[in-house]
């Protein structure tokens, strides 16, 4: 996690489904599931944007046939899931928790937690990002640069699937908002059984979590504080930060091509 991809473990057994939104502590959240569990935790944001650009494209193929509509696509969808997700202990953030009910089936053993915040802090933190961005100018930035470039397509997909019919209601801006928070509850509180459903606030530390997990709690070992914000922003802006170099480096190559065109005009 972090700025690297965490790689599979083929001896690791898949446990949690860690369904909290994103800026919820998700990083911290996984890197306290690796150290308990002993095995990769699947940090979504990370996975994506770290790794080959096979696995974002695959994600997006998942999110085009949901709302699974036959056994067709449920097989598909379910044998691809479990090709993304198996060597790991658990999965946190996008794209794990908009596929819970579909990890459910997959992974029948599994437990759902779901990392929680206040909702206020939690819009106060994400809402500057859900005005400002601009997925059109981004798109365009970024069309370079491997993995980045299906970005937009990526979240076009996550907001007409699964994840965007729990969330937006027929109408609506498919964006984030304020209810998103509560509508993101319910929904989890729908799909999941009571006795595999679980809410965890990393401020409280590790007692909670090993007791949802039935793990000892570890001695002299303090929980994770990891900035799960930073860590994607700074992945997010190196993206960005190549994609405007590599147009820089087009428009230069397409001026001198201009110049040494129009100098052989007049030579010729």
């Amino acid at each position: 996690m972090g700025h690297a991809a965490s790689k599979p473990d083929p001896n690791a057994k898949f446990r949690v489904i860690g369904a909290g939104l994103s800026r919820t502590a998700t990083t911290s959240f996984g890197a306290a599931l690796t150290e308990l569990l002993n095995g990769p935790c699947h940090h979504g944001g990370t996975q994506l944007l770290c790794s080959d650009e096979s696995v974002i494209k695959r994600w997006i193929e998942v999110f085009r046939k949901t709302p699974i509509k036959n056994d067709e696509d449920k097989k598909v969808v379910h044998a691809e899931i479990k090709s993304l997700m198996d060597g790991f202990v658990g999965c946190t953030d996008l794209p794990g928790n908009a596929v819970v009910e579909e990890l459910l089936e997959i992974y029948p053993d599994a437990i759902v937690i779901c990392t929680v915040r206040d909702p206020e802090k939690w819009w106060e933190s994400i809402r500057p990002i859900v005005e400002n961005a601009n997925f059109t100018v981004l798109s365009w930035i970024l069309a370079p640069v491997p993995r980045f470039r299906w970005f937009r397509t990526y979240h076009d997909a996550l907001d007409d699937g699964n994840f965007g019919q729990a969330h937006f209601k027929p109408g609506e801006p498919k964006k984030p908002s304020r209810v998103t928070y509560e509508r993101h509850i319910e929904y989890l509180k729908r799909v999941v059984p009571k006795d595999r459903l679980f809410f965890f606030d990393v401020r409280d530390g590790w007692e909670p979590l090993c007791q949802m997990l039935g793990v000892p709690v570890p001695k002299d070992k303090p929980f994770p504080r990891l900035n799960d914000a930073a860590a994607v922003e700074g992945i997010m802006k190196s993206g960005i930060k190549q994609g405007m170099m590599t147009w820089a480096g087009i428009g230069v190559t397409a001026v001198a091509g201009l110049y040494t065109g129009l100098r052989m005009a007049r030579i010729f």
